[in-house]
């Protein structure tokens, strides 16, 4: 077995550790998110708190490592009989793989065994190897909604149920829950993000002499890692002894009123939506006291709580940037402080805390991670915030003025003989809506989302099949009605029903797929004439938005001037998107067809990458095409070259002013697509148009009627 990085031996990851610590502790605070930039020390943290956690108890042969003391006795493989016995082994730390099935996390059951014997055979899965143990999900973003749904569950209730055609099985899972991600590959939706208990964002140290230290010693564990190892088994030891002795004062651990207000306050301050922040702050709040040895839960330990499980509840959008405002925390706790009836007064926040959420001692200076090399209270580095755009908003000032350009009656672009004009100061994105529904059409079969029709393993049931390899989905009647005509000649008797292998059919279901949606954004002159690039970021924000929801990849390709560049490869970050969005400069000549050939090419590459994404491209343009020799004639070849790759395509018409040319929607004509103005892409504009259209067609049928009566009458 190779030997695990030592947990005391990592450098500047403070608040990691901590997080990590407190939930080894108590597991019901109920896990932790790990947010960062790749080569964080994410996964060696996770690893090598395993080493850490005291050993188990087990019942022997129990696969699903039930404890003597307190069997579970609703164990698929009980019932246990007390005879004393019992086996002791390490803590387990369960890896669950990104491209992992239902059947390998949750078990499975043998429905061919349950149909023709009416035995329950029923195979574990990670949830259960994971009990009393660490379930590790590394890069947790990239794991399908159904899968995480599961597991959170199964954290959250300390069981996993496994119900297949009418046959249940269900086992204690109990564990603590440690998801890592890095937030450039896509962000989890909030409802997922808000059954983690707790969250850290880490990165890596700025500073020198910090970086130095980390390179001396991970050079030093890869050359020995036993003799490095050996080098910090003390500290191993006395943190090791820690966490238990925290475990065991952690019953004794007083929650008064006074810190249960300042969670409440705190909670309602921040607005943070349900309860589930408050039972989380208060659950790390009382670790934090037993952590640092204390029966009584003080304001420090309040504070502390608060800044590890409430920013990743804060969120309302993906283009929301993470973190907690300390002032306004501090003026929270302050103004909610008191004093416990019978009970010392809480300390403030700018007591001798740990107000920098690193193990290194509660406000005694107590209890603290054997010292490094590198102080952690100096090790932590600076939270970076990632540069997002701003929430468009009242408060937002009216769009700058852009500057005039020379520019013809007809293009609005500049006379070729004039100088190039300089580049136009980027316009801000205006407020964004909800968007209506684009699709791509047909049947797909690719990643799970919510956009576009899809065959997927989830979803209403649409016919049945033969199993192609192992059998997901047992369709019930199909299979019966395959059996029904074989039972005389299988000698059938009594009223069961003689089930072999060649009868079973699996479900054929139908649900929606995520698609790659590929934004071709125009950023000439043209667009910039009337201050239109607001209303037109505006536009390509919603969908942006539209996009995150549905679980859709996106890409970014701009065309100014002499050639079109791709501002975003296709990413499953969509606040990525929004950034290179905000900052998008306009000005210059409108050369369309390099922005419709530059989009094909990155369609061709990601189609090789990922042949079961079908794309979306959305063209946001007014249709003009003046840059290059013939641009009128070259655009349409271009979209012709598209709609025969058989690219599904929407464009959306940002022509204004009342003299229209009408040239967006003949390009959605050459593309083979549809054609959207700025004001039909709102979804409320789509149900206005409706509601509107079926009161028109009503008035007319009512007035066709009364006209008909009348005529009758005369």
């Amino acid at each position: 077995m190779t030997t695990p990085y030592p947990f005391t031996a990592l450098v500047g990851q403070a608040d990691l550790q901590l997080s990590l610590l407190l939930n080894a502790v108590s597991p019901a605070i109920g896990g932790v998110l790990v947010r960062g930039e790749k080569g964080t020390a994410k996964s060696t943290a996770v690893r090598a708190l395993t080493a850490l956690l005291p050993g188990v108890n087990v019942v022997p042969g129990c696969r699903f490592s039930c404890d003597p003391a307190a069997p579970d006795p609703a164990c698929p493989d009980g019932p246990h009989e007390d005879t004393g016995a019992a086996e002791s082994r390490p803590a387990r730390m369960v890896e669950l793989p990104v491209g992992a099935s239902e059947d390998r996390l949750v078990g499975a059951l043998d429905i061919e065994r349950a149909l023709s014997e009416g035995v329950k055979a029923f195979e574990p899965g990670l949830l259960a190897d994971a009990h009393r143990g660490i379930l590790y999900v590394d890069e947790v973003n990239l794991l399908h909604d159904h899968l995480i749904d599961l597991l959170l569950d199964a954290a959250a209730m300390g069981a996993s149920y496994v119900e297949r055609e009418g046959v249940s099985v269900r086992h204690a899972s109990r564990f603590l829950l440690v998801g890592t991600m890095n937030p450039e590959e896509g962000e989890l939706r909030p409802q997922l993000l808000d059954r983690f208990g707790l969250t850290v964002e880490v990165a890596a140290s700025r500073e020198t002499d910090e970086r130095v230290e980390v390179v001396r010693r991970r050079l030093a564990y890869d050359d020995d890692p036993e003799g490095f190892a050996a080098r910090w088994a003390a500290d191993e030891r006395e943190l090791r002894e820690q966490i238990a002795a925290a475990r065991e004062l952690l019953p004794r651990v007083r929650l008064g009123d006074a810190a249960l207000r300042q969670i409440a306050a705190t909670c309602a301050a921040f607005e943070v939506d349900g309860m589930r922040a408050d039972l989380v702050m208060a659950r790390t709040a009382t670790a934090m006291a037993a952590w640092a040895g204390r029966t009584e839960v003080e304001s420090a330990d309040v504070r502390q709580a608060a800044l590890l499980a409430l920013p990743h509840r804060r969120r309302r959008n993906p283009f929301d940037a993470p973190g907690l405002d300390e002032d306004k925390l501090d003026r929270t706790l302050e103004e909610n402080a008191g004093q416990d009836e019978g009970g010392p007064e809480p300390e403030g926040p700018d007591d001798d805390g740990p107000d920098d959420g690193g193990p290194g001692g509660g406000p005694e200076g107590g209890g603290g991670l054997p010292p490094q090399g590198a102080p952690q209270d100096e090790a932590r580095p600076e939270q970076a915030e990632p540069s997002v755009p701003e929430q468009a908003g009242p408060e937002r000032s009216e769009q700058a003025a852009q500057p005039p350009s020379a520019q013809d009656t007809t293009g609005g672009e500049p006379d070729p003989g004039a100088p190039a004009p300089p580049q136009q100061a980027a316009a801000p994105a205006g407020e964004p809506f909800k968007a209506r529904t684009l699709t791509v059409p047909g049947l797909g079969e690719g990643a799970a989302g919510r956009r576009s029709r899809a065959r997927t393993a989830h979803g209403r049931t649409t016919g049945a099949r033969r199993p192609q390899g192992a059998l997901d989905k047992l369709h019930l009647a199909a299979t019966v009605q395959a059996a029904a005509p074989h039972q005389h000649a299988r000698g059938r008797r009594g009223s069961g029903l003689v089930v072999r292998r060649d009868d079973l059919r699996e479900a054929v279901r139908e649900g929606r797929e995520g698609n790659l949606v590929l934004f071709v954004v125009d950023a000439s002159g043209s667009m910039a004439a009337r201050q239109r690039m607001g209303a037109v970021k505006g536009a390509v924000l919603s969908l942006l938005l539209d996009a995150y929801q549905r679980r859709d990849k996106v890409g970014m390709v701009t065309f100014r001037r002499g050639d079109a560049e791709v501002a975003l490869p296709p990413t499953s970050s969509v606040d990525a998107a929004a950034a290179r969005l905000e900052s998008l400069p306009t000005g210059g000549r409108t050369p369309l067809a390099a922005g419709l050939l530059r989009a094909r090419e990155v369609l061709r590459v990601e189609r090789l990458r990922d042949p079961a994404r079908r794309p979306l491209l959305v063209t946001v343009t007014d249709g003009r095409a003046t840059g290059g020799p013939e641009p009128l004639v070259r655009a349409r070849q271009a979209a012709r070259l598209l709609a025969a790759d058989g690219t599904a395509s929407v464009v959306v018409d940002c022509e204004a002013g009342h003299v229209r040319l009408g040239l967006a929607r003949e390009l959605a004509a050459e593309l083979g697509g549809s054609a959207v103005t700025l004001d039909e892409l709102r979804a409320d504009a789509v149900t206005e148009l409706v509601r509107t259209t079926t009161d028109s067609r009503n008035r007319r049928t009512t007035g066709s009627r009364s006209a008909g009566r009348a005529g009758r009458a005369a």
